[in-house]
């Protein structure tokens, strides 16, 4: 029997380990199993914001397993403020418009970017195919939350998410407060949403804790740790701030960001000087974990005003490390709520490097530590499985080709 084709268009794509491209990369690896999956994507480029070794041609064709994937060259701006960042998604908007794929049977786009899904409506309108699109993040809520384009954007975004999502036969939210404000704020039809969470998707730690921690120069102090990107969203400036009022008391306190991102070098800056706090690269994804699973505390941390916009995808890989998670935001966000359904950690009102300072303290004080990271990966096995999330997405899949008549 011929096989179903399935088009996926998504800015990001593996080899990219942090943020949406790894639960890009395993649906598309994970619907490749009934159908015939072709990718289109950037080349990697997330989040140093530089096209990585070896990547760069203007089309490029690969596989990755049973997946095709066409890597089209866009605009990728040094320093991703708002505008550039918008030039850069309305560059490969209109690369994906002239890509040279074939029709598919269904057609699915990830958000954000949000520009590109404008871009797959006409495809799919054009191609007569069904379209889903899968909300990784809310984007008009990002412009509100953290004034990207500045304080007169959220209206105009708002209305181009509605647009954007009112128009797709189908949609995936990756949390039921997603799919709440896709309703309540965008004006989707809560029949046409489906909930899929994200799983964990890196490997377990291999249980070389102590070792880990000497090659990575970390002794008895406290370590507290945050990995991943950098950016405006994360509000780190905090981070740098607790760190310093760390060297001012006795505080055996060692505060590691770990990572890239556009705010890295003013995070540099301000660091200047502070003996509490380290910043340093990236490790390889097979490390990964196990420097998670080093740490006392993993970090996660959102700048005031951020609520709706993101479900942060760090805390799918800090549950499966094992470690408890101290989570710095809103009380009413989709992070607070994750923490408070796991019991894998704490939560904090974000805006305040004492109250930051005095949490770590607190939980790092806490007899339980192994119990929270415990918690943690039994939620992560019971709620946020690969298994259960690509079945979920087959289902989905299934559903629209039968809609279309097409499967």
């Amino acid at each position: 029997m011929t096989r179903s084709k399935v088009l996926v268009l998504g800015l990001n794509y593996a080899p990219e380990h942090t943020g949406i491209a790894p639960y890009t990369a395993g649906m598309a690896r994970g619907l490749s199993r009934d159908y015939d999956v072709q990718v289109v994507t950037a080349h990697p480029h997330y989040p140093a914001w530089q096209i990585s070794e070896g990547y760069g041609a203007w089309r490029q064709d690969e596989r990755d397993a049973d997946v095709a994937v066409r890597r089209l060259r866009h605009y990728v701006p040094a320093n991703p403020t708002g505008p550039t960042r918008v030039l850069s998604e309305i560059s490969f908007a209109a690369r994906v418009l002239a890509s040279g794929v074939r029709r598919p049977d269904i057609l699915i786009t990830i958000s954000p970017a949000l520009l590109p899904v404008l871009s797959a409506r006409a495809l799919a309108k054009r191609w007569g195919v069904p379209l889903g699109v899968v909300v990784q993040d809310l984007y008009s809520r990002a412009m509100v939350e953290v004034g990207l384009l500045g304080d007169r954007s959220g209206g105009l975004a708002t209305r181009l998410e509605s647009f954007a999502l009112r128009g797709a036969d189908a949609l995936v939210a990756i949390h039921e407060r997603f799919a709440q404000t896709m309703v309540n704020t965008l004006g989707v039809d809560p029949e046409r949403i489906t909930v899929i969470p994200n799983w964990t998707h890196v490997q377990p730690p291999a249980g070389h804790r102590e070792e880990t921690r000497r090659r990575l120069g970390w002794g008895s102090e406290t370590v507290v740790l945050h990995a991943g990107n950098m950016g405006a969203k994360q509000g780190l400036e905090h981070v740098v701030d607790a760190a310093a009022l760390a060297d001012r008391s006795d505080d055996r306190l060692r505060v590691v960001l770990m990572g890239n991102g556009n705010q890295r070098s003013d995070l540099e800056q301000r660091a200047q000087g502070i003996r509490s706090i380290d910043i340093i690269d990236g490790v390889p994804e097979s490390e990964f974990t196990d420097v998670l699973a080093a740490a006392d505390v993993l970090l996660l941390h959102e700048r005031p005003g951020v609520v709706e916009m993101c479900v942060p995808s760090k805390l799918t890989s800090y549950f499966a490390a094992g470690r408890p998670v101290l989570a710095v935001t809103s009380m009413q966000s989709a992070a607070a709520h994750e923490i408070t359904a796991s019991g894998a950690g704490t939560v904090v009102q974000p805006g305040n490097p004492a109250a930051l300072l005095e949490a770590l303290r607190s939980l790092a004080g806490q007899p339980s530590l192994d119990e929270l990271g415990q918690r943690g990966q039994a939620y992560a096995r019971e709620r946020l499985s690969e298994e259960g999330a690509l079945d979920a997405y087959r289902a989905w899949v299934d559903g629209l080709l039968s809609r279309s008549g097409s499967h």
